[in-house]
């Protein structure tokens, strides 16, 4: 991938080591080794508000209040923060252009770095947890150490993996901007099931999937940048993250019912959806069969 030709984004932080955050923490409850392991296996998929996790508060709840640390515009001289803010920039760009064509403005999120552990307005947040997004501050944190988990544990290294899981947490900032936030946390106070194969959960995730496909489809006419090997390195990564790999891995067995981001199956296709359309009319997750 030549991430290179990207425009750099100004919009990502350094939340430091720490991330002026204690130890790993949700809504006040702390962790213990065991929930530490959980987080470890479902929070790599990507989870879109730590909170949930552990059932501290709904997507879309107000922010906590507590103090956090403010974070300061990332160096542009590290290689790896060098990528994420071209990424960034790319998934600023596309989205822009996608809000402007309706007749919105798009609002650029904040994408935060940390090393460790980090305090956000959905909670505290270990990196055990994975990139996340946090729709209390409308802002993407990431451990870049998770990359390096990717290829170690997943099996999944390029850079268009990577930029798969950024453009990923975004969708779900797109989310947030667009009411599915809202009308989840709607639907879930009415009793619609959040977890399971076909519940609110899976949908959603499956939705920012759709909306990574499609920002890679709208930046690759803009930039050509995709080499051979790219896409099938973001389809080896959504095949890697599917629920039922990850269960069977972790527990040599797949349970459907506790399923909150899809299978692997459901991941490749409606990335590839996205990919293969570029049209957001196409991600709709959220009716009939997925």
């Amino acid at each position: 991938m030549l991430w290179q030709k990207g425009r750099r984004s100004d919009n990502v932080e350094d939340a430091g080591e720490g991330g002026g955050g204690g130890g790993p923490s949700f809504g006040g409850r702390g962790l213990g080794i065991g929930g530490i392991i959980i987080l470890a296996i479902l929070g790599m998929v990507f989870y879109k508000d730590p909170t949930a996790l552990l059932g501290q508060g709904e997507p879309g709840a107000a922010p906590q209040q507590q103090t956090r640390s403010a974070p300061h515009q990332a160096a542009s001289n590290d290689p790896q923060v060098d990528f994420v803010r071209a990424i960034l920039g790319e998934t600023e760009d596309t989205w822009g252009e996608i809000f402007a064509a309706n007749g919105q403005t798009y609002e650029r999120p904040k994408l935060v770095l940390f090393h460790g552990g980090v305090r956000t307005a959905c909670g505290s947040a270990s990196s055990a947890v994975g990139p996340f997004y946090c729709p209390g501050d409308h802002k993407v944190y990431l451990d870049l150490d998770f990359f390096q988990t990717m290829q170690q544990r997943f099996h999944s290294a390029g850079d268009f993996a990577r930029a798969y899981v950024i453009a990923h947490e975004v969708g779900h900032h797109v989310q947030n901007l667009v009411g599915v936030f809202d009308k989840v946390s709607d639907a879930r106070r009415r009793g619609a099931r959040l977890e399971g194969a076909t519940g609110l959960s899976v949908r959603q995730e499956l939705q920012a999937d759709c909306f990574a496909g499609v920002w890679a489809n709208r930046s690759q006419q803009r930039q050509q940048w995709l080499q051979p090997g790219d896409v099938e390195s973001a389809l080896n990564a959504a095949t890697a993250i599917g629920d039922d790999a990850l269960q069977e891995q972790a527990q040599g067995r797949v349970v459907p019912d506790s399923f909150t981001h899809g299978t692997s199956a459901q991941r490749v296709k409606w990335f590839k959806t996205g990919l293969e359309s570029g049209d957001i009319g196409k991600c709709n997750t959220f009716s009939g069969s997925i």
